[in-house]
């Protein structure tokens, strides 16, 4: 659970478009027969938005569990904040939780 200021800061998933059909991909331009360069993908291709796992990112230690966050730049799991009703990234309180059947866990 992240709340809206903190969705700016989330990472980019490079994936493909769902709404694009192979027939637009595969299709050639009239004049020679070149093929359409549109197809790939601009996350991946490039580097500044690229996922790097092992430079300048570190998993940090949940503030209440002290497990490992599986996402760069939370504070908190996401166990813990759907317990609490907060923000994984900045701890804001987004609902309330007090009237929740939630186990101890």
């Amino acid at each position: 659970m992240v709340c809206e200021t903190c969705e700016k800061k989330l990472g980019k998933l490079a994936t493909i478009d769902p709404f694009r059909t192979k027939a637009q991909n595969a299709s050639t331009s009239g004049a020679g027969g070149k093929q359409r360069v549109g197809a790939e993908n601009k996350l991946l291709t490039t580097k500044k938005d690229r996922f790097q796992p092992y430079k300048d990112q570190k998993f940090e230690k949940c503030r209440i569990c002290k497990r490992l966050v599986h996402q760069v730049g939370s504070h908190y799991c996401q166990a813990c904040a759907y317990q609490k009703g907060i923000c994984a990234m900045c701890g804001k309180k987004m609902l309330d939780v007090r009237k929740y059947k939630q186990s101890g866990e």
